[in-house]
């Protein structure tokens, strides 16, 4: 085979233009096509033809099999928007459920209140919404508010299969952090269901004078003991339900399928924790009468007066009642939370690629 020197010196030039192109006009073959960015430095071509890379020798630069992707940093936990994002959702929740559902609410304490076969009375199902609402708007608030960032910090100090703990520890912190507010609301509405008062604002009056400012707390520790396994125990069980659908489905849930598992998830809490709810409904309506010295006294004299049946009194209507009250709390509230992410002002890294 005759080599052409004249030739071989064109060829070599010819490669030292593309390498100079390359360099100038940031990345582009001969044929003037754009090629990918691997490393910051070696550039490769699209074509499957120049894909093929021959091994280098020793020590040569090894390129790499796959471009780079630009990852944008994770934002720094914003605490103050997810509380405010919770506050907004968990209080819109919190006033579409109790007006809904408010009946039913009435119906089941009037049943748990009852004793020795009483007359369950069917008027005045409303009786005390309003003042109820103006307890339930702040403590559903202040609920979701603080369950929402603390649950998403704890997700990141937690291990993935600890994911049940995180859910379970904020439900009960965000109970206790509400109950400040929903003891007060939940001793006038219940006094007010069964009767005793026609007005909030009466009620809290006759209710401060007869039994001090500590009256309005009367029941707490039974409110605590029913209420924050209830919270830990009902959020668990929705967000683990959740993340066990979304891995099946592939896909983000839709709000009836958020508001079947919040039914769910609703129903079994509320029929688990039925005796704990007959016990504080007992001691939150016993007034001055101090009928029951404690939580202990009220279960061994109910049990001891009516049976161990008593204890579970109103579980058909609790039941239905929180069954119901989850699928419309837990749909509006995420579709509260996503209708606020959707109007999110956008900053300048949410254009950047993911």
């Amino acid at each position: 085979m005759i080599f052409d020197s004249s030739a071989a010196a064109v060829v070599k030039k010819r490669g030292r233009d593309i390498k100079a192109s390359q360099q100038g006009d940031g990345c582009r073959n001969s044929m003037g096509h754009p090629i990918i960015a691997v490393d910051g430095k070696t550039c490769l071509p699209t074509s499957s033809e120049a894909l093929k890379i021959k091994h280098r020798g020793p020590g040569a630069e090894t390129t790499k099999p796959f471009a780079s992707i630009t990852v944008r940093e994770e934002k720094p936990f914003d605490f103050f928007r997810v509380l405010c994002e919770g506050i907004v959702a968990g209080g819109t929740a919190g006033v579409v459920v109790e007006t809904v559902l408010y009946p039913i609410d009435t119906i089941k304490t009037r049943l748990q209140a009852a004793r020795g076969g009483g007359k369950i009375l069917l008027k005045g199902l409303y009786s005390g919404l309003g003042g109820n609402l103006a307890g339930v708007l702040p403590a559903s608030a202040i609920f979701v508010g603080i369950y929402e960032p603390t649950k998403q910090k704890l997700l990141k100090m937690f291990p993935e299969n600890l994911s049940a703990l995180a859910h379970l520890t904020a439900g009960a912190i965000g109970g206790a952090a509400s109950s400040l507010v929903r003891v007060p609301t939940e001793v006038v509405k219940q006094r007010m269901q069964t009767g005793q008062f026609t007005s909030a604002p009466n009620a809290v009056r006759v209710i401060v004078s007869k039994e001090g400012f500590k009256g309005l707390y009367a029941g707490y520790g039974s409110f605590l003991l029913r209420d924050l396994p209830f919270d830990a125990i009902q959020f668990c069980i929705y967000e683990q339900l959740r993340i066990g659908y979304k891995l099946a489905a592939r896909r983000d849930l839709n709000d009836p399928e958020n508001a079947m598992i919040g039914a769910f998830a609703g129903a079994i809490t509320g029929a688990i924790t039925t005796p704990l709810d007959v016990i504080k409904t007992r001691l939150m309506t016993q007034g001055s009468a101090n009928q029951y010295k404690g939580i202990f006294d009220c279960v061994q004299t109910v049990v001891r007066e009516e049976g161990p049946t008593a204890l579970l009194k109103g579980i058909g209507p609790r039941v239905l009642w929180i069954g119901i009250g989850g699928s419309i709390f837990f749909g509006v509230l995420e579709r509260t939370k996503q209708f606020m992410e959707e109007r999110r002002p956008v900053t300048g890294d949410s254009h950047k690629s993911k």
